[in-house]
């Protein structure tokens, strides 16, 4: 795996030393005993600029090296020659890169690009739709949110915690639209998940304080 990693990330260097190469075996001995290094010079060249590294960007990214991801980001030098599904999830890197820095309109910029070229896989898409409704109530436009957060739900979330922000967050839409039957069936739904970090289980308390109370 590691032989494999270190090919990709030399793999423009290769390509080119393996296409010089057959230039000088052509030119000495013809074509033919040439086109195996022509073959994989452009082979590698073409996977380089399709494909990417992205594959090396997961070892960094589950180890929590963000200094390392944004390297290998930054050596894609042109994201829109990558394949569709590659360069959806080009978009998605750099779109959450972006919301870590806290500049929330380049990663709506990057996640509505991402979401445009549908997500690799249809969890990646919802957790995609989820970001992007969750930015667009930080704003202040809670019906982009919610059309937002309700694809996300069609299209399915990674995992509870995720889904239980998106319930608590269509609870907190349907709150402010007086809808207060929707918004006790978002709340228990949220509470279904049984999500268990803390800032989640924190806002379940502080909502059940009030909810109950309320008519609908």
């Amino acid at each position: 795996m590691k032989f494999y990693n270190i090919v990709i990330k030399y793999r423009l260097w290769l390509s080119l030393v393996a296409i010089a190469l057959a230039v000088l075996v052509h030119y000495n001995s013809g074509f033919w005993p040439a086109f195996i290094l022509y073959f994989l010079g452009v082979i590698g060249l073409l996977s380089h600029f399709l494909i990417g590294p992205m594959r090396l960007i997961q070892e960094p990214m589950e180890s929590g090296n963000i200094d390392e991801v944004k390297k290998i980001m930054k050596s894609i030098w042109f994201p829109g020659l990558l394949i569709k599904p590659i360069r959806s999830t080009y978009y998605t890197v750099q779109g959450n890169l972006a919301m870590m820095e806290q500049d929330f309109d380049t990663a709506e910029k990057h996640l509505k690009k991402s979401s445009s070229l549908g997500a690799p896989m249809k969890e990646a898409e919802g957790a995609n739709k989820l970001q992007l409704g969750m930015m667009a109530m930080q704003k202040g436009n809670m019906k982009e949110g919610e059309g937002y957060i309700r694809a996300a739900l069609r299209a399915g979330i990674p995992d509870k915690e995720s889904e239980a922000v998106a319930y608590l967050s269509m609870c907190q839409i349907f709150m402010n639209k007086r809808e207060f039957r929707a918004a006790k069936d978002f709340f228990r739904k949220a509470k279904a998940c049984k999500p268990t970090t803390k800032q989640v289980v924190d806002q379940i308390k502080e909502i059940e304080k009030y909810i109950s109370r309320i008519p609908g």
